[in-house]
């Protein structure tokens, strides 16, 4: 065998990278899957039944990991309705229709929310030797959520290899946010190039059991400007 073949057989038998994809069933973390994949990735997914208002998302969660390619998908199960203190978690706190007061974190935010997610994602890198955690985060079209900033992924990130066996061993663990500096029409065109079929997803806090959206609440606001910005038609199956 001529050195070249050599070179190109071992080039064909180097193993993609693994990475761990947090998957929520919504617009944003499915176009945070479709962009892993985009780059190659081996992507492993993770939803979370942790007491949310509906299963809606944990449906389309299923439904977008076999669109998109990922290679396994896990549910984990957790009760945050035990902590309560948001609106997707406590069925007797309304959810805002509002819209979200200036310089106010809202009560759909969830306390701890994304640490948790993210430790759990960590975890389940460190067995599959993965080096990279996805995590669909946004710091433009978002809703005040302290845990969605650019200095709390930075944080996270210094964590995780401070906490892990991975990480101590010099295998640095890496928390990506493809879509931190995005607008909601960015992430949309994003997703539409990379294949994302926004009809599966689910975004609306407070959906029904078919998954249709309510169209008031805070996050409906937000897709709904997002379809209108990026010129595409808004495929969400709204509630009569």
């Amino acid at each position: 065998m001529s050195q070249t073949q050599n070179s190109q057989s071992q080039e064909h038998s180097v193993s993609p990278q693994k990475a761990v994809v947090l998957l929520s069933g919504g617009l944003d973390s499915a176009t945070v899957l479709a962009i892993a994949t985009a780059q190659g990735y081996e992507c492993h997914t993770m939803s979370f039944d942790y007491g949310q208002r509906h299963r809606a998302e944990l449906d389309a969660a299923e439904k977008l990991a076999v669109q998109l390619g990922a290679k396994t998908h896990r549910v984990m199960n957790m009760d945050m309705r035990a902590i309560g203190g948001s609106a997707l978690t406590d069925s007797s706190i309304d959810v805002p229709v509002g819209g979200v007061e200036e310089n106010e974190i809202p009560i759909t935010y969830v306390p701890a929310r994304n640490t948790v997610f993210l430790s759990y994602a960590l975890g389940l890198a460190e067995v599959l030797q993965a080096d990279h955690v996805f995590i669909g985060v946004n710091a433009v079209d978002y809703s005040g959520y302290p845990d969605c900033r650019p200095e709390y992924i930075a944080a996270f990130e210094v964590l995780a290899n401070l906490a892990t066996k991975a990480g101590v061993e010099g295998h640095k663990m890496h928390i990506q946010t493809p879509l931190i500096d995005l607008s909601k029409a960015e992430i949309i065109q994003q997703g539409i190039k990379n294949g994302v079929d926004y009809s599966l997803t689910v975004s609306c806090y407070q959906a029904d059991e078919l998954g249709r959206a309510c169209g008031v609440c805070d996050s409906c606001r937000l897709r709904k400007q997002g379809f209108s910005d990026a010129g595409v038609p808004d495929p969400t199956i709204y509630q009569p």
